[in-house]
Parts: C-alpha cells; structure tokens; sequence
C-alpha cells in the first residue's frame, strides 16, 4: 500500500481535513462521537481508492476531495449502526462508540453522518455521482437486513452469501472507485470496469475480514476472536466447512450460533471443523481469485503510477493481517 500512500499524501492530509470541516455541527456530541470513530485506526480504503480512480482517470480538479470524505461518512455511519446491532464492545482495538457513548447516541450521530453525505453530494451538484452513491446506500441497507435474516443459519451456502456481502460491504467500494471515474469523465464501458473492479475488490476484503476472525489476534485485528461466530453470523470458513461435515456436527453448530455467549469450547469446536475442511485456505483463495479478477477489468486503462498503486492495492488487501 505504499504507493498509494506516498501518490496521495497530499490529497489524504486534505480528506483528515475535510472531515472536520464536515463534523461541523452545533451540537457537540456529534463532533465528539463523529471525530472519535473517524479518528479510530481506519486503513481509508475507500477514500484512497476513489482519489486513485479520480486520478487515473484523468481528473485533476479538486471534488474528489470533497467526495472522498462523503465515501468515508457513509462507511462510518454504517460502523455506528453495525456496532448497534452487533452489541460491539470494540472497534479497531478501542472501545466501540455504542461502549462509550450509548445505542442511542451511535444511531443518532450515525443518522447525521448520512444526512450530511447526502446534502454534501446534492451541493456537488454531479446527479451521476448523487445517483450512484445513493443507490449503494440503499443496496447496504438492503444488505443489513438481509444479513440479520441469515443470522444462524447453517443452510446458507456460498451463493447467497456473497450476495449479502456485494450489498452490505462491496457496493460502497464499487461505487468509490465508479465515482472516480464519473469525476474523470470515461465512458461508460470504463466506469463500468471500475466499479466492477471495486465490486470484486469489495468481496475479497469481506472475505479476508471472515478469515481473519477466527485466525487474528484481538491485538492485531481490532475485536476478539471469533467475533463473528458470536454473534450468529455464518461467514465463509464456516460455509464451507459445512458443507461437507457431519450431520450430527452441524446440529452442534447449530447449537452454538444460538449461544447468547460463547465457551472456548464452542470456538475451539468451530475452529476445529474449519480447520479440517481448510475453511480458510479455501476463503483466503476465493479472495486472491478475486483479487486478480478485479485487477484484470482495469486492464484497459493505460499504464501509471495511479494504476500501480491500485494494483499494490488490491494484493495488500489479500496479504493484511488487520
């Protein structure tokens, strides 16, 4: 990711900038809550990719500055609401907002942070970028609710997984690296290959995030270990596990999702069956797959520095370990 770093300093200091400009409000438990979660250890993937896409595209104003915060409030609002119904005690490794300030304050500054998104999109005046963006906002809800269906439910498979996973975390990337375009003004076919690589790209972090779960450290990825497991969620590693597993060990998943709480018994179980059917060796090749997919769809732009730092990108985003 270095490249992107070194390419965008500039442009990154102004976006940090940008965010406190756009947390102006009257009310200070908005600046407060807003300026603690933004300022909470995020990688700005999605800023980053929407500048790089901006740029490669041969856009050389100053909207995809503006836009690149707008990206970054969306993604953030969704984090308050997620905390919410997750019962998240921790984000990024520090006390989750909903820990330090109460359910109802995330949702509330979480619902500020929308309104102002979509009021900082309307004075950008670009319909096309106002049309894509909100059509993503309402695809990630969409997402939510569906993936709240879907809690404990070990008959999931692969299929209907991803589509929650396109909804609820790929489609706000997708729409990053298509605004981007949309700024540097390329024609259709080359806006669809952006977001097209944003959408796979997207995937490939949510299925890297599902690895990780059971695999990191609480230090290292910011929430304890088998988080996901806890809170009924049936995410890839555990898909495909059971796909091959016993019956009587899928009752006793079963079992486990329903827990109000966790044992280390009940991870270790889960870990185990992940384990032997290489649960995440398979999530972790399904995301390089992806990876080198997304990486293909931009083929056409020509070369550049911008088009380098996508790429180191998108392999960073299959070599994390955060």
């Amino acid at each position: 990711m270095q490249k992107a770093l070194e390419l965008l300093n500039q442009d990154l200091a102004r976006v940090e900038a940008q965010f406190k400009k756009d947390l102006d409000s009257d009310v200070y438990l908005i600046r407060k809550v807003g300026e603690y979660v933004l300022a909470s250890g995020g990688k700005r993937i999605r800023p980053m990719l929407l500048l790089l896409c901006a740029r490669m595209s041969g856009y050389r104003g100053d909207a995809h500055i503006g836009l690149a915060s707008v990206v970054e409030f969306i993604h953030t609002a969704t984090l308050l609401h997620d905390d919410v119904v997750d019962g998240a005690v921790l984000r990024r490794g520090n006390a989750s907002a909903n820990s330090v300030w109460g359910n109802e304050a995330s949702v509330l500054v979480g619902d500020f942070l929308f309104a102002k998104s979509f009021s900082l999109m309307v004075r950008a005046g670009d319909l096309n970028i106002l049309r894509t963006l909100s059509d993503a906002t309402t695809m990630m809800a969409e997402g939510e609710v569906q993936q709240l269906i879907n809690t404990c439910d070990v008959e999931l498979d692969e299929e209907n997984y991803m589509t929650v996973v396109r909804n609820k975390t790929a489609v706000l990337i997708a729409a990053a690296c298509q605004c981007g375009g949309i700024l540097g003004g390329v024609d259709d076919v080359k806006e669809k290959a952006l977001a097209e690589f944003g959408m796979d790209l997207g995937i490939a972090f949510q299925f890297m995030d599902d690895s990780l779960d059971y695999i990191a450290d609480q230090s290292e990825f910011g929430k304890a270990k088998g988080h996901d497991l806890a809170e009924g969620k049936v995410t890839l590693p555990l898909i495909h596990a059971l796909r091959t597993c016993s019956e009587s060990d899928r009752q006793q998943v079963a079992a486990i999702l329903e827990k109000d709480e966790l044992d280390e018994g009940d991870l270790s179980f889960v870990i185990a069956l992940i384990d032997a059917a290489d649960g995440i060796g398979y999530t972790r090749r399904r995301a390089k797959e992806l990876v080198e997919q997304a990486k293909s769809t931009i083929r056409d732009f020509v070369s550049s520095p911008e088009k380098e730092a996508l790429f180191e990108l998108a392999d960073y985003v299959v070599s994390r370990a955060k």
